[in-house]
């Protein structure tokens, strides 16, 4: 019995913006979290001057996977090939290209390219594959338009910081509680309520209810990508209405007899919900400093209380 080849199917999107500008954007893997919805986290494990080898996780039909996949960089002919190494179920096997066509100066047109089976070659879970590979191919290709076409705004949008102390304990200690948020309710005073999950080992999903300073409460929810013990990434895919999107590390590092333990965001504010919240004055710069300030707060917050609970531990 002859062998069904792979299914091949391809998307494409135009938008307004240089071919090599939409390249640069789509070679920066790392950057993937904050411009592709679906993407959560993206470790670079390789990499030389036309290939590397990378390990992400996303979601695919609102369940997280992750896999190992090569790519190779052509910046000449405006194409990124991609094949993964390793395939989560029900993937058999997935390859594709990024190919990027100039259509002008000022426009391209992206075409993203596919092609894969499923496990067996079993039609339902094709179908589930199917079903993943258009709903992240087009979420993907209206996120990179956005992304490309309002780059300058979004630099007025966007903004990351960080907060860090130093812990005279270990990093092991510091990070099993950040780790361990389903005790949150009970060490955080800011914190109402968790709902944590790891059907995956390293891979979480964390719904948390947080109360503000005026005694409100709000629902986040979250992917967070966990290596033990040096750094716990994540992704909320419930936002509060100030902000698109934001995306934070915690991470643990030895420093002189201690660790020097760190919380990191990433923000873009929505313009369309400022004046609403904040009042009809406010603008870019107050919403910055409103939605930085209840971050770090929180954050340093938790770190304050990984510290106590680190410091107490060490022998």
């Amino acid at each position: 019995m002859t062998q069904p080849g792979p299914r091949t199917v391809e998307h494409e999107i135009t938008l307004s913006a240089p071919a090599s500008a939409v390249y640069q954007l789509l070679a920066q893997v790392t950057n993937w979290p904050r411009i592709f919805p679906p993407t959560l986290h993206v470790e670079q494990l390789q990499q030389d001057q036309h290939s590397e080898r990378i390990h992400i996780w996303a979601t695919a039909n609102g369940e997280p996977k992750n896999w190992t996949s090569r790519r190779t960089l052509d910046p000449e002919g405006l194409r990124i090939d991609f094949r993964q190494e390793v395939s989560a179920p029900p993937v058999a096997s997935m390859g594709g290209a990024w190919v990027i066509e100039p259509l002008c100066a000022t426009r391209s047109r992206i075409r993203l390219l596919h092609h894969y089976r499923a496990i067996d070659d079993d039609p339902d879970k094709l179908h589930w594959i199917d079903r993943a590979v258009e709903n992240n191919s087009r979420q993907e290709l209206a996120a990179l338009k956005t992304n490309v076409e309002a780059d300058q705004a979004a630099g007025e949008w966007t903004f990351s910081f960080e907060d860090t102390v130093h812990i005279a304990g270990t990093p092991r200690d510091a990070y099993d509680f950040i780790n361990q948020a389903h005790l949150w309710p009970d060490r955080l005073p800011h914190v109402a309520a968790v709902d944590l999950t790891e059907t995956t080992p390293g891979l979480q999903h964390l719904t948390m209810q947080t109360k503000a300073k005026d005694g409100s409460t709000h629902t986040t929810a979250s992917y967070r990508v966990c290596f033990p013990h040096r750094q716990i990434a994540y992704k909320q895919t419930t936002l509060p209405a100030l902000m698109t999107l934001h995306t934070g590390r915690w991470t643990f590092q030895e420093h002189g007899s201690g660790v020097r333990a760190t919380s990191q965001h990433t923000v873009v504010l929505n313009p369309a919900n400022i004046t609403a919240i904040l009042g009809p004055d406010a603008g870019i710069p107050q919403a910055t400093e409103y939605v930085r300030t209840a971050l770090s707060t929180n954050s340093r917050a938790t770190l304050g209380h990984a510290k106590d609970y680190a410091e107490a531990r060490r022998p």
